[in-house]
Parts: C-alpha cells; structure tokens; sequence
C-alpha cells in the first residue's frame, strides 16, 4: 500500500512561526512515523518574512508576493501526486481563494483547513478600505464550503465554520509537554528574592498588555520586591520602573519564560478574542507557571478558576489573583502543578497526536 502523501501549504517559513509550530509542525515526525508523507511549502519567505506584516518596504513586499506566487503557481504543477492538501490559513496572504478553488474544483483534492483565529474578522480598528479589500477575509467562508475537513483551535471558531461545513472538528493548539515544554529538563537561576510576573506574545498583541496598565502600576507601589518580564519581538511602550524586556527567539523562549513566577494574558472581550486558542495560557500553565487570564473565549474552558489558574473580568479581580500569588509560594506551586497537569491531559501533543492524524482518515 502506498503511503498517505500530505501537502502542507503554509503562509510562515517551518520554525518561525507560533501558530504554525504548534498547531503542524510539531506533528510532521509523528505523522512520518505512521507512514505518512508530508510535505511543506511556505509563502513568505525565511528570515524576512515578518517585514511583510510591517509598514513601509513596498518594493521587498511586493517582490515576496511575486515569488511566493510564483512558488504556489509551480506547486500546481504536482499537486495530482498528494492525497491531502492541508491548509493553514489561507493558500495566499492577498486576494481572492484563487488556489483554494482551484486545488478543490479542479484538481479534485482533499482539502483540510486549518485556522486558530477569528480570521474571516480583524483586529485592526483603524484598517483602510484598500487593506480590507485585498485581504478578502469573506474568503473564510468560502474556504470551508470548498474544504474535506476544517480543523478549527476552538468552539468558537468551529461554530463559525460549521455554518459553512459540517466537517468542522475541534483541534486545539497542542503544546510538546515532554520535549519542549518541560521544566524538569531545564536549570534556570532565578533570584529568590524577586518575583517576576511575566508576558510573552508578538507585537500584534502587545496591544492587549496595555489593558493592564493600571493594574501594573498597583502592583509595582504595593510590591517593591516584583519585576516585570516582557518577552516579544518588539520592546513595549507599558510603563513599569522594574521591566525587563527579552528580544523573543526560539532558542531562548522556555528558559526565558522560566524566569517568570506568573504568569499574564489579558484579552478584551470582542469577536476577534474570542478566536484565540489561549496559547500563553498553555504555555504558562505547560511550565508549572501559574496563569492569570482574563475571563473571555476559550480562557474558560481551560481553566478552573483558583485550581489550574485564575481567571479574571475586572481590575479587580486581577489586583486581588495577583496580590494573592505574589504573596503566597505555595499556592504559586500547586497551581502550576494543577495548570500543566492540565496541559499534559488535555492539551498537549501526546494527548491530541490520534486526533490530528484522524484528519486524514
């Protein structure tokens, strides 16, 4: 019997991306090793590819639209020797589905969807009429009519797709509890006499750490012996006198978070937050850090409030879980405890590799 052979049309190059590494990437040597053959292609390019999502540099955007076009045009060409097409996203970053139809109508091929934000809506408060256009986020809808399966990374978001499509499947951003994640395989000095209550996140939701400002301004008069970690691609504007911030980098990243005794994510509470997959969370929680969220989306179903974390809708609440860990060590510990127990059962790579290979059953 000849292997299951599995295109991966991906928008981000392999190891760059978050939403990428733990939602596929993490799963291609799995999948391998059950006969599997999967193979990936970017669109945006390796090392530049961030400038794309950056203002300015319109001559090096459109150059890696050209090419990353180009490179989709090719993959066409073979596209008749894969069983699956599996899509992260979208197959291009600008326009119409043009390759979605194409490889579901023409081609014939089974087309697996993947998304783990409210992509078919945006953050973006002040976008323009020409950004909106060229986006084309009503191709959401579209996509998983056309799809085999749609892998969504909550409820949310496979409601909205079930409208469309009712092989839509819950698909939760997974964390590797055993290999990545995992505080026992790393040694981290830390001073005993501070605690740091940490953030780590992109500049696109760096935006969401300023509904704290007040909150953070309490807590560095009240708590003198607190710092402040930011882990991000880009330094923070927040004001906090004892901030550290750590440029983000995937060789880093777990024992740049290990500094941190708690840990933070704020969200609002609107349509696009309700998309997110809680991935601070998981990350936090995978690393026996203690979470302190806010109350919205898949937040809730994560955590059990005062057990695996602390789940908060106002200021209020987020003085008080705050002042509560800062103080007390061991209430810091056995919710760390509780928060990766949680992972390891329910959220991790171990737990969820049946489900993502069921995808193309």
């Amino acid at each position: 019997m000849k292997p299951t052979k599995v295109l991966f049309m991906l928008p981000y190059p392999l190891n760059e991306s978050p939403s990428q590494r733990f939602r596929l990437e993490q799963y291609l040597d799995f999948m391998a090793s059950k006969g599997l053959k999967p193979h990936t292609q970017s669109f945006l390019p390796p090392g530049s590819w961030r400038l794309f999502y950056s203002k300015g540099y319109i001559l090096r955007k459109a150059q890696m639209l050209l090419n990353g076009y180009i490179k989709r045009i090719m993959l066409l060409l073979s596209i008749a020797g894969f069983d699956f097409v599996f899509i992260h996203r979208e197959a291009a970053p600008i326009g119409p589905p043009v390759f979605e139809w194409l490889i579901a109508r023409m081609f014939g091929k089974k087309i697996i969807y993947d998304f783990d934000d409210a992509i078919w809506l945006t953050d973006k408060k002040n976008e323009g009429r020409l950004e909106r256009s060229l986006r084309s986020r009503n191709k959401v809808a579209s996509i998983c009519k056309w799809s085999y399966k749609i892998s969504c990374g909550n409820e949310y978001l496979r409601q909205y797709a079930q409208q469309f499509n009712p092989n839509a499947v819950l698909n939760p951003t997974t964390i590797d509890a055993e290999n990545l994640h995992n505080p026992a395989r790393y040694r981290v000095g830390k001073n005993s006499d501070r605690i740091v209550v940490g953030w780590t996140g992109s500049h696109s939701t760096l935006k969401y750490l300023y509904l704290l400002q007040g909150v953070l301004q309490k807590i560095q008069h009240d708590h003198p012996h607190v710092d402040l970690l930011i882990i991000a691609d880009r330094r923070p504007e927040i004001q906090f006198e004892r901030l550290t911030f750590k440029y983000w980098t995937r060789e880093t990243e777990i024992t740049d978070l290990l500094l941190a005794d708690i840990g933070i994510m704020p969200l609002p509470n609107d349509p696009w937050a309700l998309g997110k997959c809680g991935f601070k969370a998981l990350q936090y929680m995978a690393l026996e850090i203690p979470a302190v969220v806010s109350a919205v989306g898949v937040n809730n179903i994560i955590i059990e409030n005062e057990r695996n974390g602390f789940l908060c809708s106002t200021d209020e609440d987020w003085l008080e879980a705050l002042d509560r860990l800062i103080e007390d060590a061991v209430l810091r510990k056995r919710t760390g405890q509780a928060g990766r127990q949680t992972v390891i059962d329910n959220y991790s790579v171990m737990s969820n590799s049946s489900d993502f290979l069921s995808l193309f059953e």
